[in-house]
């Protein structure tokens, strides 16, 4: 799907309800239902900006956005909830493993390995949980 087809009208709480659905599915919704008891008005914010605004652009997919997200976010080396939640919305948008890997490896170069090592491990948790080995559940502590 592209930013342009989340941007179908309404307002912007509208299209980040659907961007979020559509990009993060569980994880974002999780995130958003973590602030209900706390600072809802703070989802609201999270619905209306990053999703209804910036990610409705035109000029980028979302796989070309998500790309620039987990690298950004692996850059930083301190967000890895956030990264696992754009990790699980990169496969969501149709990344692969492997891309995903080359991402956070690539930061290396930019943000340091401890930076890469963090992302390399979020994105080890996310793929555990969300490809198990066959015949079983995730490993333990995944």
């Amino acid at each position: 799907m592209t930013s342009q087809a989340l941007d179908d009208g309404g307002s912007r709480l509208e299209r980040g309800r659907r961007a979020l659905a559509e990009i993060d599915g569980e994880a974002g919704h999780a995130v958003v239902a973590a602030l209900a008891d706390i600072a809802p008005d703070f989802a609201t914010y999270l619905f209306e900006f990053p999703f209804g605004d910036i990610y409705c652009r035109p000029g980028l997919d979302l796989r070309a956005r998500e790309i620039a997200t987990i690298a950004a976010l692996t850059a930083m080396g301190n967000a890895a909830p956030q990264l696992r939640v754009h990790i699980e919305a990169g496969l969501n948008v149709g990344l692969t493993r492997e891309e995903i890997t080359e991402i956070i490896m690539q930061m290396a170069v930019y943000a340091g390995f401890p930076a890469a090592l963090n992302g390399l491990f979020a994105a080890k948790d996310v793929f555990a949980r969300r490809f198990p080995p066959a015949g079983g559940s995730p490993a333990p502590g995944a």
